[in-house]
């Protein structure tokens, strides 16, 4: 009997870790669904490997969830998985972060992540789908940091959305978890996660990558996690800061 294949939407996917996870869905068989926001080339470059699939969305503008889950139901009828890669980051103590960083971190961070799980529950219900949604190492833990409070906080509500969404789904059967990685080093990546003294006090002695992220990330939107609700699986190398 012929299995259609899953349809999965990965937002963030114009480099570092959303592009990583658009790519190793697709070489699953998965028909990926990337998003990209700024930059025209890169736009153009995810079309020669995903085609028609790829969108452009900001997702901070009001209705860009609707349109976009809309678009994707046009072209492939259902809705699979939902994998959220989007946040913005500052490296800053809080003496130095301002009113207008605070709003940004927690719309780029949490509201984009509760408008698309919004816009996509209805088809993620029809399919007993899947949302991971990431975060960042530690966030789910009480813990004060010295440069990277505001961030760490909106990533530790993500957390707090995803457990709590993961109870209320659940019963549907839609399973919702998060990925936190910790120090992942990419092209692009703010220089905070590049700092190589910072990395070599990682236990592992070095950063993640980007494709092992990918990897975690693909498990848990796979049969072999077909029990796992609600975690937070840490990708860290054992570091904490």
């Amino acid at each position: 009997m012929h299995v259609p294949a899953p349809v999965t939407l990965v937002t963030g996917a114009s480099r570092g870790i959303g592009e990583a996870v658009a790519v190793r869905f697709q070489e699953r068989g998965d028909k990926v669904h990337p998003i990209w926001r700024t930059d025209p080339e890169v736009g153009e470059s995810l079309r020669e490997q995903f085609l028609a699939r790829v969108h452009r969305a900001d997702l901070s503008e009001a209705g860009a969830a609707e349109r976009l889950v809309e678009r994707l139901l046009e072209i492939d009828g259902k809705l699979d998985h939902l994998v959220h890669c989007v946040g913005d980051f500052l490296d800053a103590p809080l003496g130095d972060t301002e009113p207008a960083d605070w709003r940004r971190l927690l719309e780029s961070n949490l509201r984009t992540a509760v408008e698309l799980v919004d816009a996509a529950r209805e088809p993620l219900r029809a399919s007993g789908g899947t949302v991971v949604l990431v975060g960042v190492s530690g966030a789910g833990r009480a813990k004060g940091r010295r440069r990277t409070a505001a961030y760490a906080a909106a990533k530790s509500a993500l957390v707090t959305f995803a457990r709590s969404l993961a109870l209320e789904e659940a019963p549907f059967g839609v399973r919702v978890n998060t990925v936190s990685p910790g120090l992942v080093a990419h092209p692009g990546a703010d220089p905070y996660t590049l700092d190589a003294a910072r990395a070599s006090r990682v236990p592992l002695g070095r950063a993640g990558t980007v494709e092992e992220v990918a990897e975690a990330v693909l498990w848990l939107s796979s049969p072999g996690s077909s029990y796992v609700v609600g975690a937070d699986l840490v990708l860290s190398g054992g570091w904490e800061d």
